[in-house]
C-alpha cells in the first residue's frame, strides 16, 4: 500500500524551487536522483497494462526509477541481495561492528566523498585484518561484509560502517579457528589500529593531492593545518563497538535486510508536508523518549536528503577476507568442511519477474485489486514525452 507522503511527493512540490536556488551548487547526479525520484512509478516511465481474469479490472501498472537512492526502489534489490548471501552464511556465532569516524574529518568526507569513504571501509578492514592475524587474538583469516551509512536519524551527514563478521576465521592449516564465545576482538585494540590506519591513508591522500578543500575547510589547503587537524583528532578516542553477537542465521539475514539497501529516510517516516515545511518521525537515542518529530523547511529536508547521495558507481557494500569476491566459494567450501556443515542449498533460477518478486520478497505483484483474482499483462503503456530539458553542468563533483 502507498504511504500517504512519499519523498518522492516533496520532490514534486518543492524541488523546481530548490533547483533554482541551489542552481551551480548540485552535483549532476544529485540532479539525476531527483530527477529518477519524482519520476519513479508515474507515467513519466512507461509501464503496462493489466486485466483481471476473474473480474476485468484494468489498471496500469508504472515502472519504477531502480535507483538506489530511491526509498520505493529498494525492495526487491534487498531480497535479491540477501537470497545471494544466503549461500554465504556459516553456522558460527556472527558479530555486528560499527566503526564511526570524528565529526572533522566527516566534513572533509563530505566534500571529498569518494577519497574518504574508501579509506573509511579500507581501514576498518585493515584492523579487523591484522589484529584477527595476530596469534595473540585470533591467528587467523577474518571475513567481514561492511555496508556504508552516511546519515544520522536527522539527515544530518554521520557517515559510519555496519560491518557483519563471522565470530573466527580461516586458519593457517585450513581449520576453522573460533573466537571466544561472545567476544570477538578487543574493542580498544581495533579502535586504536583503526584510528590509525584511517589517518594514515588520509596523510597519504592529502600527500598525493587527493583531496580538496573548500568553504570552511578551505585553510587546510595548507600542509601545516592539515597535519594539525590530523594531530588533533589523533589524541582523541574513535567510537568502535561490537555489538552482542546474534542467536542465528535468520537474526544474521534480518540484520542485512535492516542495513543492507536503506537510504537516508524512509516514506514511512514522514508525517506531513505543508506550508513549506516537512514533519518526520526520528529516534533520540541519548534520551528515554526515544520517538520525536522534527519539522524541516522544504528546502532544507531535501538538502539533508542530498547530502547522502553517493558518487556514480562508488560500491557502498564491500566483502573483505574470506568473504571477498576472489576465492569467496573456494573459501567458503574449505570452511564448511572443517565445521563439518553441508552446503546450503542453490537459490532457484527465476521463471517470470513476478513469481520472482514473490519468492524474495514474499509480496504478489499480480493480483486484483478489487477481487483478488490473478492480473495478466495486456499491453505496454509507452512513457509520457519528457518536459523536463537535460540536467544543467555545475562546478562541484
Amino acid at each position: 500500500m502507498r504511504p500517504a507522503l512519499e519523498v518522492a511527493d516533496i520532490f514534486r512540490r518543492h524541488g523546481d524551487a530548490f533547483r533554482n536556488t541551489q542552481r551551480g551548487h548540485l552535483s549532476q547526479t544529485q540532479r539525476r536522483v531527483m530527477t529518477a525520484i519524482e519520476a519513479c512509478r508515474t507515467a513519466r516511465l512507461g509501464g503496462h497494462a493489466e486485466r483481471c481474469e476473474d473480474c476485468g479490472e484494468v489498471r496500469i501498472a508504472y515502472n519504477s526509477c531502480r535507483n538506489r537512492h530511491c526509498p520505493k526502489c529498494q525492495g526487491l534489490a534487498r531480497a535479491q541481495w540477501l537470497e545471494k548471501r544466503r549461500c554465504d552464511l556459516l553456522p558460527v556465532q556472527y558479530f555486528h561492528v560499527v566503526f564511526t569516524m570524528p565529526a572533522c574529518l566527516a566534513a572533509i568526507a563530505l566534500q571529498n566523498k569518494v577519497v574518504v569513504y574508501d579509506i573509511l571501509f579500507k581501514a576498518a578492514a585493515d584492523a579487523v585484518r591484522i589484529i584477527g592475524a595476530d596469534p595473540k587474538y585470533l591467528g587467523a583469516e577474518t571475513g567481514m561484509v561492511s555496508i556504508l551509512h552516511t546519515w544520522g536519524q536527522t539527515l544530518t551527514h554521520h557517515p559510519h560502517l555496519h560491518c557483519l563478521v563471522p565470530g573466527g576465521g580461516l586458519g593457517p592449516n585450513g581449520r576453522w579457528v573460533a573466537c571466544r564465545s561472545n567476544f570477538f576482538l578487543p574493542v580498544h585494540v581495533l579502535s586504536r589500529l583503526y584510528r590509525r590506519r584511517f589517518l594514515e591513508k588520509m596523510q597519504l591522500a592529502f600527500d598525493a593531492g587527493k583531496l580538496g578543500f573548500f568553504g570552511d575547510l578551505v585553510s587546510l589547503r595548507d600542509p601545516t593545518a592539515f597535519a594539525g587537524a590530523i594531530a588533533s583528532v589523533h589524541r582523541s578516542d574513535w567510537v568502535v563497538y561490537v555489538k552482542r553477537p546474534f542467536a542465528g542465521a535468520q537474526q544474521v539475514l534480518d540484520y542485512l535486510a535492516r542495513y543492507t539497501h536503506r537510504v537516508a529516510i524512509a516514506n514511512g517516516r514522514l508525517l506531513s508536508c505543508a506550508h513549506g515545511s516537512v514533519r518526520f518521525r526520528w529516534k533520540d537515542y541519548r534520551t528515554r523518549r526515544q520517538n520525536k518529530v522534527m519539522s524541516l523547511d522544504a528546502g532544507e529536508f531535501i538538502r539533508r536528503f542530498l547530502l547522502h547521495v553517493l558518487p556514480r558507481g562508488f560500491r557502498r557494500i564491500r566483502h573483505f577476507g574470506f568473504l571477498a569476491n576472489i576465492g569467496r566459494k573456494a573459501k567458503l567450501a574449505q570452511i564448511r568442511t572443517a565445521l563439518g556443515a553441508p552446503a546450503p542449498p542453490l537459490p532457484a533460477a527465476p521463471v517470470d519477474y513476478r513469481e520472482h518478486y514473490a519468492a524474495v520478497t514474499g509480496h504478489r505483484l499480480d493480483i486484483c485489486p478489487c477481487c483478488g483474482g490473478r492480473m495478466i499483462d495486456i499491453g505496454i503503456w509507452s512513457p509520457a514525452p519528457s518536459t523536463r530539458g537535460p540536467a544543467q553542468r555545475c562546478d562541484t563533483s
